[in-house]
Protein backbone atom coordinates (compact mmCIF):
# COMPACT_ATOMS: atom_id res chain seq x y z
CA UNK A 1 0.00 0.00 0.00
CA UNK A 2 1.25 3.22 -0.99
CA UNK A 3 1.46 6.13 1.55
CA UNK A 4 1.86 9.90 1.21
CA UNK A 5 3.07 12.40 3.41
CA UNK A 6 3.14 16.05 3.32
CA UNK A 7 5.17 18.81 5.21
CA UNK A 8 5.83 22.42 4.66
CA UNK A 9 9.12 23.75 6.06
CA UNK A 10 9.51 27.69 6.47
CA UNK A 11 12.81 28.74 6.03
CA UNK A 12 14.93 31.88 6.68
CA UNK A 13 17.48 32.84 4.21
CA UNK A 14 20.06 35.75 4.73
CA UNK A 15 20.41 37.27 1.61
CA UNK A 16 21.88 35.44 -1.31
CA UNK A 17 23.31 32.04 -0.46
CA UNK A 18 22.78 28.23 -1.25
CA UNK A 19 21.77 26.98 2.41
CA UNK A 20 22.07 23.24 2.89
CA UNK A 21 18.41 21.99 3.94
CA UNK A 22 19.48 17.85 3.73
CA UNK A 23 18.88 17.27 7.28
CA UNK A 24 15.68 18.93 6.98
CA UNK A 25 14.29 17.00 4.36
CA UNK A 26 15.80 14.12 5.25
CA UNK A 27 14.33 14.33 8.82
CA UNK A 28 10.66 14.27 6.52
CA UNK A 29 11.70 10.74 5.35
CA UNK A 30 12.34 9.88 8.50
CA UNK A 31 9.21 10.36 9.94
CA UNK A 32 7.34 9.50 7.13
CA UNK A 33 8.09 5.85 7.84
CA UNK A 34 8.63 5.20 3.95
CA UNK A 35 10.89 2.96 3.47
CA UNK A 36 10.99 2.76 -0.48
CA UNK A 37 9.35 5.85 -2.40
CA UNK A 38 10.03 9.14 -3.86
CA UNK A 39 11.18 12.80 -2.35
CA UNK A 40 9.64 15.58 -4.17
CA UNK A 41 10.71 18.82 -2.90
CA UNK A 42 9.46 21.89 -4.30
CA UNK A 43 10.20 25.52 -3.54
CA UNK A 44 6.87 28.18 -4.07
CA UNK A 45 8.84 31.34 -4.99
CA UNK A 46 10.06 32.62 -8.44
CA UNK A 47 13.30 34.45 -6.97
CA UNK A 48 14.91 31.34 -5.30
CA UNK A 49 15.32 27.76 -6.07
CA UNK A 50 16.23 24.25 -5.54
CA UNK A 51 19.78 22.36 -6.07
CA UNK A 52 21.83 19.02 -6.00
CA UNK A 53 25.28 19.86 -5.54
CA UNK A 54 28.43 19.24 -3.93
CA UNK A 55 28.51 18.85 0.48
CA UNK A 56 32.18 18.83 1.10
CA UNK A 57 33.64 21.77 -0.60
CA UNK A 58 32.06 25.27 -0.42
CA UNK A 59 34.27 26.65 -2.56
CA UNK A 60 32.38 24.46 -4.85
CA UNK A 61 29.37 26.84 -3.83
CA UNK A 62 30.78 30.13 -3.75
CA UNK A 63 31.86 29.27 -7.80
CA UNK A 64 28.68 28.56 -8.24
CA UNK A 65 27.61 31.43 -7.80
CA UNK A 66 30.55 33.80 -9.14
CA UNK A 67 29.30 32.13 -13.11
CA UNK A 68 25.47 33.40 -11.92
CA UNK A 69 26.92 36.62 -10.65
CA UNK A 70 28.85 36.80 -14.62
CA UNK A 71 26.13 35.14 -16.19
CA UNK A 72 23.33 37.14 -14.67
CA UNK A 73 24.23 40.50 -13.68
CA UNK A 74 21.87 42.68 -10.96
CA UNK A 75 21.15 45.82 -12.70
CA UNK A 76 21.80 45.33 -16.11
CA UNK A 77 19.78 47.99 -18.38
CA UNK A 78 18.06 45.72 -20.75
CA UNK A 79 16.09 44.12 -17.90
CA UNK A 80 12.09 46.06 -17.78
CA UNK A 81 10.81 44.14 -14.40
CA UNK A 82 12.82 46.21 -12.22
CA UNK A 83 10.05 47.41 -8.88
CA UNK A 84 11.87 45.44 -6.56
CA UNK A 85 15.50 46.30 -7.00
CA UNK A 86 18.88 45.50 -9.12
CA UNK A 87 18.57 42.16 -8.01
CA UNK A 88 14.80 41.12 -8.87
CA UNK A 89 15.07 39.93 -11.97
CA UNK A 90 18.24 37.90 -12.20
CA UNK A 91 16.76 36.41 -9.62
CA UNK A 92 13.93 35.09 -11.35
CA UNK A 93 16.04 34.31 -14.27
CA UNK A 94 18.53 32.39 -11.79
CA UNK A 95 15.78 30.24 -10.92
CA UNK A 96 14.50 29.66 -13.58
CA UNK A 97 18.40 28.16 -14.62
CA UNK A 98 18.78 26.32 -11.37
CA UNK A 99 15.04 25.09 -10.89
CA UNK A 100 11.99 25.27 -8.40
CA UNK A 101 11.88 21.32 -7.51
CA UNK A 102 13.27 18.07 -7.31
CA UNK A 103 12.60 14.41 -7.10
CA UNK A 104 15.11 12.12 -4.87
CA UNK A 105 14.71 8.42 -4.31
CA UNK A 106 13.76 6.63 -0.49
CA UNK A 107 15.25 3.20 -0.13
CA UNK A 108 16.02 1.25 3.25
CA UNK A 109 14.01 4.60 5.17
CA UNK A 110 16.39 6.84 3.49
CA UNK A 111 17.06 9.57 0.48
CA UNK A 112 19.30 7.97 -1.94
CA UNK A 113 21.87 10.70 -2.55
CA UNK A 114 25.71 10.17 -3.44
CA UNK A 115 28.02 10.68 -1.00
CA UNK A 116 29.47 13.75 -2.20
CA UNK A 117 25.42 15.16 -2.41
CA UNK A 118 23.54 17.60 -0.36
CA UNK A 119 20.23 19.37 -1.61
CA UNK A 120 19.95 22.73 -1.54
CA UNK A 121 17.80 26.29 -1.30
CA UNK A 122 19.80 28.81 -3.46
CA UNK A 123 18.83 32.51 -2.69
CA UNK A 124 19.13 34.89 -5.45
CA UNK A 125 18.03 38.09 -3.57
CA UNK A 126 20.60 40.01 -1.60
CA UNK A 127 18.38 40.80 1.19
CA UNK A 128 16.95 37.85 3.53
CA UNK A 129 13.55 36.55 2.38
CA UNK A 130 11.11 33.63 4.13
CA UNK A 131 10.99 30.47 1.95
CA UNK A 132 8.13 27.82 2.29
CA UNK A 133 10.01 24.34 0.56
CA UNK A 134 6.94 21.44 0.59
CA UNK A 135 8.26 18.34 0.53
CA UNK A 136 5.62 15.28 -0.62
CA UNK A 137 6.56 11.56 0.31
CA UNK A 138 5.40 9.01 -1.06
CA UNK A 139 6.06 5.11 -1.29
CA UNK A 140 5.39 1.75 0.85
CA UNK A 141 5.90 2.22 4.57
CA UNK A 142 7.75 -0.35 6.55
CA UNK A 143 6.06 -3.50 8.50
Amino acid sequence: MTSWCQQSLQIRTEGREIRDITPLVAESVVQSQVEVGLCHIFITHTSASLTITENADPRVHDDLEEFLLRAVPDGDPRYTHTSEGRDDMPAHIRSVLTGGSLTVPISNGRLVLGIWQGIYLWEHRTRPHDRQVVITISGAQGK
